[in-house]
């Protein structure tokens, strides 16, 4: 087994795979870190020169055409926010940005400047031109973050990059977003723990045993922001421009990065139950929910998730 981190889309990248010797091990992960930083160079919107800030700039009031890896995010993103009644929303980037800002200054940001942020987002604002390979914005002052389902896509596209490169079993990790291709030698699948809601440092609530597929998990434990006695999550609520203060933390479970990701921000948004109803329609996909209650927690698994083995 060869293995290797390194920092890339705000976070930390880890790949696990399995190779004949260390030299293509070493090529392998190789390009698999300079395909996700070229998919950074994209996606990003902390960068002022990726193409997705560019866009914001330039598609105001016509179709401009993007490149292949911005178009098949934000179709996916599209797609999903209809699917999920506009829970998923990448328009939201003037306020994903005034809580960022919020984070670093340890405070709420005031309700007016969220709901004049609100003004400048809504995902009927954007249009996926399939046909030409394009992208159109309503109105200027918009801003789109995909942060909800790129991480998910760069793992997608790092494991396509190590199999090109001779890797059948491998496994990529952007923070909470892995996708992974055959099982390590000798086993039935890759053991994912699926953590637990008690504390980061709790033992794994499950051991799922898994291959050729993608868990995304979303909650808190990583940004949020404490305030006032209340915890904001850093994901908002498209609604209302709030960060969700229902502790809830959702693992999805699906073929490809991309879907898991998107799904796993999704659900957190629709909620425990509306989230499940949304699962339950999706044969391809499986949840476990973890909603912190008043009272007590309320775990809810999917159909599908029940029947994922768990190893020991």
């Amino acid at each position: 087994a060869f293995g290797a981190v390194e920092p890339n889309m705000g976070t930390l990248v880890r790949i696990k795979l399995y190779a004949r010797d260390e030299a293509q091990a070493q090529r392998a992960i190789r390009a698999a870190f300079d395909r996700i930083a070229q998919l950074d160079d994209i996606l990003s919107d902390y960068k002022p020169r990726s193409e997705l800030n560019q866009i914001c700039r330039t598609a105001v009031g016509h179709p401009v055409r993007v490149s292949g890896d911005l178009f098949r995010v934000l179709d996916a993103s599209e797609q999903l926010a209809v699917e999920t009644g506009g829970a998923f929303d990448i328009t939201l980037g003037p306020v994903t940005h005034l809580w960022r800002k919020a984070r670093q200054e340890h405070r709420v940001p005031e309700l007016v400047a969220v709901h004049e942020a609100l003004a400048h987002c809504g995902c009927r604002k954007l249009h996926v031109i399939v046909a030409q390979h394009a992208i159109e914005l309503d109105e200027p002052g918009m801003q789109l973050d995909v942060g909800g389902i790129a991480k998910g896509y760069a793992a997608d596209e790092a494991l396509a990059v190590l199999s090109k490169a001779g890797i059948s079993s491998a496994l990529v990790a952007a923070s909470g977003d892995l996708a992974f291709s055959d099982p390590p030698p000798g086993q039935t699948g890759w053991k994912i723990g699926v953590g637990s809601f008690d504390s980061a440092e709790a033992p794994f609530t499950r051991i799922l045993v898994l291959a050729h597929g993608a868990v995304s998990t979303s909650g808190d434990s990583e940004q949020h922001l404490d305030a006032g006695g209340t915890r904001y999550s850093h994901i908002i609520d498209p609604k209302t421009g709030m960060g969700l203060t229902h502790e809830i933390t959702v693992t999805i479970v699906a073929r490809h990065g991309i879907d898991s990701d998107g799904m796993s921000t999704a659900v957190s948004v629709l909620g425990a139950e509306r989230g499940f109803e949304l699962v339950e329609r999706k044969p391809e996909l499986a949840a476990l929910i973890v909603e912190n209650g008043r009272s007590h927690p309320q775990i809810l698994e999917s159909s599908r998730f029940r029947l994922l083995g768990t190893g020991s």
